[in-house]
Order: C-alpha cells, then sequence, then structure tokens
C-alpha cells in the first residue's frame, strides 16, 4: 500500500489510527501519573529519595523486559488481543496504586504498570505503522511524549483541586481503560496471524556490523539524553518543592509537563533535518537548558526553571530522534528489531540507573547540589559525545 493511499485510509471514518493513538497517549499518561505524587508518597509513607527513585526505577525495568520478551508478540497472535491483554494488565496496576499503603505495593504497581506499557507500547507502535506507514511513525514519535506531559499535569491539577490526592488519578485511569479495552473489539484488526509466537519470546539483540561504530558514536548523547528524562520523572517535582518553596503540585507537574511537551515540539519541528543537525541542536539545546535550569534552582525562580526545562527538553526530543536516525537506516528490515532492542536497553538503563544514583545523592547531599552534578554529567557526556561524532569522518546515514 503506498504512503497515499495508507493516509487516505487512516482518514475514513471508523479507522483505528486516532484510537490507537490516544490509547499509547494514556498509557504514557499513565506511567508519569505517579510522578507529581512522589512527595506526597514520601511524606505519607515516610519514604526517602532513594526508595523513590527505586519505584521510579523498576518501571523502567520491567518495560525493558517486556519490549525483549514480548516485543514481538503481536505479529503473531495479532494486535488486538494483545493490546487488550496490555489493557487488562494496566487495569491491575492501577488497581495496586489505588489499593498502595506503603512503597512495597507501589513497587508491585509500577512493575506491573511496566510490563503493560512495555507489550502495550509495541503492539500500539506496530498497528500504528499498519494503519499508516507515515503518519504512523510521526504518532509513535509524538504521543508518547503528550501522554507524558499530559498525565504528569493532569495528575497535579487533581490533587491541587480534586479529593483523594493519592486515588483519583488512579481510578479516572482504571475507567479510562476500561473504555479502551470494550472499544478495541469495534475497531477492525490491523495485523495477522502467523505462527512463530513461542520463538518469538526469545529476546533478540543484534547490531549490524555497518551501524555498530554510528550507535558508539551517539551512545554518550543518547545515555546523557535519558538519563535527563529520568532525573525529571523521578526526582523533579521534589527538587522543585526543596529549591523553590512552592508546596503547589501544579508547579512541579508543570515542570515536567514542560520537558515533554517541549519535547513532543522539537520531534515534530525538527523531523525533516538529517541526523547530525539534529545531534547538534539537540544537544546545545540541552547544553543551555540545564545551564538555565541550575540557575532557575540557585535563583528559587519558577519561570527561569520553566524556560531551561523547554529548552531541555526542545533538546530532550530532538536528540533522541538524531539518535534513531543515525542508526536505524544502517539496518536492513530484517535487522532492525534487533537494534532497536539494543538501543531501548541504552536507553532505558540510562533512564533508571543514574536516577537511582540520584536518589541517593539526595538523601546524602541535598536537591541543590545532586542538580548541579546531575546536569554537569548530562552537559558532559552529552559534549563529549557531540564532539566525537562530529570529529568522525563518516557521512552520517540520511533520515529518508
Amino acid at each position: 500500500m503506498s504512503s497515499s493511499s495508507e493516509s487516505r485510509e487512516s482518514a475514513r471514518p471508523g479507522s483505528p489510527i486516532a484510537f490507537y493513538a490516544v490509547t499509547l497517549a494514556t498509557f504514557f499518561g499513565a506511567s508519569s501519573a505517579p510522578t507529581p505524587l512522589y512527595r506526597f508518597y514520601q511524606e505519607n509513607f515516610a519514604a526517602s529519595p532513594v526508595e523513590m527513585t527505586v519505584i521510579f526505577a523498576v518501571y523502567a525495568f520491567a518495560l525493558l523486559v517486556a519490549l525483549l520478551i514480548a516485543g514481538s508478540i503481536s505479529d503473531h497472535l495479532g494486535r488486538k488481543p494483545v493490546i487488550f491483554a496490555a489493557l487488562l494488565v494496566e487495569m491491575a496496576a492501577m488497581a495496586l496504586f489505588v489499593l498502595a499503603d506503603g512503597t512495597g505495593w507501589l513497587i508491585a504497581a509500577r512493575i506491573v504498570q511496566g510490563l503493560a506499557t512495555g507489550v502495550a507500547g509495541a503492539s500500539l507502535g506496530a498497528a500504528l505503522v499498519d494503519v499508516d506507514h507515515v503518519r504512523g511513525q510521526l504518532v509513535n514519535s509524538l504521543a508518547p511524549l503528550i501522554g507524558l506531559a499530559v498525565g504528569a499535569l493532569g495528575t497535579s491539577a487533581l490533587i491541587q483541586y480534586g479529593p483523594l490526592p493519592l486515588h483519583l488519578i488512579y481510578v479516572l485511569l482504571f475507567v479510562g481503560f476500561i473504555v479502551q479495552a470494550a472499544a478495541i473489539w469495534l475497531i477492525p484488526e490491523t495485523g495477522a496471524r502467523r505462527p512463530g509466537a513461542l520463538s518469538s519470546l526469545m529476546p533478540r539483540i543484534a547490531i549490524p556490523q555497518r551501524a555498530k561504530r554510528p550507535l558508539a558514536l551517539v551512545t554518550p548523547v543518547n545515555i546523557a539524553n535519558w538519563a535527563l528524562g529520568g532525573f525529571y520523572l523521578s526526582l523533579v517535582p521534589s527538587l522543585v518543592a526543596a529549591t523553590t518553596g512552592s508546596k503547589n503540585p501544579l508547579t512541579g507537574g508543570a515542570v515536567v509537563a514542560a520537558l515533554m511537551a517541549a519535547g513532543a515540539l522539537g520531534v515534530f519541528l525538527r523531523r525533516a533535518r538529517n541526523p547530525q543537525a539534529n545531534l547538534t541542536f539537540g544537544v546545545l539545546s540541552t547544553t543551555f537548558g540545564m545551564l538555565t535550569v541550575v540557575a532557575g534552582t540557585h535563583l528559587a525562580y519558577v519561570p527561569v526553571l520553566i524556560v531551561g526545562t523547554l529548552l531541555t527538553g526542545m533538546g530532550f526530543g530532538t536528540s533522541f530522534l538524531a539518535t534513531l536516525g543515525s542508526v536505524m537506516p544502517l539496518a536492513k528490515a530484517e535487522e532492525r528489531a534487533g537494534l532497536l532492542s539494543a538501543i531501548y536497553i541504552q536507553s532505558y538503563l540510562a533512564f533508571s540507573l543514574p536516577a537511582i544514583l540520584a536518589g541517593f545523592l539526595a538523601k546524602a547531599v541535598g536537591y541543590q547540589l545532586t542538580t548541579d552534578i546531575y546536569a554537569a554529567a548530562i552537559i558532559g557526556v552529552g559534549l563529549m559525545g557531540l564532539m566525537a561524532s562530529r570529529a568522525s569522518p563518516e557521512r552520517e546515514p540520511s533520515m529518508a
């Protein structure tokens, strides 16, 4: 099917592309919903910053495991049954959050949520490309970032203005997932059943020879980029409260939402640029943004913090776009899944492990010094990766 015919198909009434896009955004919105609540969990459950970052990190580990083991299962069982199963598991995670009365419950909820989101993300992403190859890829880049922004900001608003601050968001999400689980049977199946479901559960990680050096060159940038995302989603609301004195939940949520919204904008605006240009823009934007964020925390001035976050977010989205654009075109069709798995492993380890370290630092030296150290590391690693990529004589692949 051609791109133009796929686009016409996706625009017809009853097309599943809107449903898949909203469902994908909802999964990722649910994943950021706990972020504004971490400070309240810490107060209510007498938890340390380390425990909060562990609760955050186990989600990333579980999501990674789900991607590696069951990421391609919908290629064999069909998209709808796998997405439906992921919705049921996600509902179980929401129920665990509602029942949580300690950090153990929160860890269990995040593990279940990570498994559900990993399977759903892979299946929904594949379904979007089934419907429209061109628009589907763009939605796959934008929907998670938009969902993360709405989840953080929406939870903050419910904490500020709604009842039952530790539970209401999960009840609403539970209802939303019920609606989506029912609605999925009303749309057409976009995949097809084929044999090999059991063998597909064996993780396959393979980097094509031609992609090894380009991946090594962008690895420092990718690590810095995902470490930045992990820091924002695990500690930033507590950081904002500690350094600015603002106890308003909307403030911390708005800062996190600003990062993701700016990331989505960066992906959209720079989607047609070549990878090297995006890498340069992304690293420099992140560098200036993080310096502004540090200034905002030292000045205890939220507007400066948000401006810095918007710059950082543009770099966040553009840098990941550049990472994928630098290596994925080098893989043949049958090599892409293995290469993408390798990138996911790198990304989610960087997303989670440094955040745990930041939790230890925050407990030992406080949020301000932790931010200074973390920002310096992100800037240093990112600039090192940029210089290495620019020094390479190899021609970067096209995004086409």
